[in-house]
């Protein structure tokens, strides 16, 4: 008999059921007929007339730095002008207390930082709370102290995408983040020397997909690249611009269609310049 089936009779007198929490209970003599261990109602208390299906708060976060655990203040258009200045006092003030010393601040910045970069890349979310904990990491190492925030925040980004085998260049970061590349470059080289970050040399196929993608090119173009990079020695690609290398291995297979891509579209695509582009399509070609 299921828990929820108020429509049989008790076995002893033949009255009938009701569900009160886990138990099966007889109306007219109290036997508990049957008992869940699972409690299937509601986990929430609600006090307030109108029904309220919220359940729980947000997840917690490691992109925040509080763990998304702080309370906040929130906003109404129903409260008279008095109390609303009031509230927007109360806000001000909680806001300030909420931040306790300047580290604090500057993780706040930070996060905040790699949370628009991450999100003008559309990356994912473990890319972004990755990268957030690798600028704490940076910051507990005392690495932050005379550069730049921006620039840790840049490095942290493109530092996770190496390390999961996202096709991420320098200048896809650097162009959307805050810093300069100076900045960018400064911060990555002090993280990797002191933190040992586990990145390696990037493999051009890593942007096969992606630039074929953007390119407009299909699977059977994507897969003839592929298979020229596995060809050629790794010797003779060595040392080269990777982004730029996948875009040549591409434009290779497509350079005796009439409707592929151009150098310069390819060298753009790469952040190359078409004479890099053609000096690594030779290889190909050789």
């Amino acid at each position: 008999m299921s828990v929820t089936d108020t429509t049989q009779t008790c076995p002893e007198c033949a009255g009938s059921l009701r569900v009160d929490g886990t138990e099966t209970v007889c109306r007219e003599c109290g036997l508990v007929v049957e008992e869940d261990r699972l409690d299937r109602g509601p986990e929430w208390r609600n006090f307030d007339d109108e029904e309220d299906r919220r359940r729980t708060g947000a997840p917690l976060s490691r992109s925040r730095h509080d763990r998304g655990l702080s309370t906040e203040i929130g906003h109404s258009t129903r409260l008279s002008g008095r109390k609303r200045r009031r509230l927007s006092r109360m806000r001000r003030q909680h806001d300030r207390a909420k931040v306790s010393s300047t580290a604090e601040r500057n993780q706040i910045y930070g996060f905040t930082e790699i949370r628009r970069v991450t999100s003008a890349l559309s990356l994912p979310t473990d890319i972004r709370d990755q990268a957030c904990v690798l600028f704490e990491t940076a910051q507990n190492q005392d690495l932050l102290p005379g550069r730049s925030l921006e620039g840790f925040a840049a490095a942290a980004v493109y530092a996770v995408c190496r390390t999961n085998g996202l096709s991420r260049t320098t200048e896809e970061i650097t162009g959307t983040a805050k810093a300069t590349h100076d900045e960018f470059q400064a911060a990555y080289d002090a993280m990797n020397r002191n933190l040992g970050l586990q990145t390696g040399p990037i493999d051009p196929a890593e942007y096969l997909p992606r630039f074929a993608t953007e390119l407009d090119l299909g699977p059977d173009v994507e897969a003839a690249a592929r298979r020229r990079l596995e060809a050629t020695n790794q010797a003779d690609i060595g040392g080269r611009n990777p982004s730029g290398v996948a875009a040549a291995a591409l434009y290779t297979v497509t350079s005796v269609e009439k409707d592929g891509p151009t150098q310069a579209e390819a060298a753009k695509l790469a952040d190359v310049t078409p004479v890099t582009l053609r000096s690594a399509a030779q290889v190909f070609s050789d």
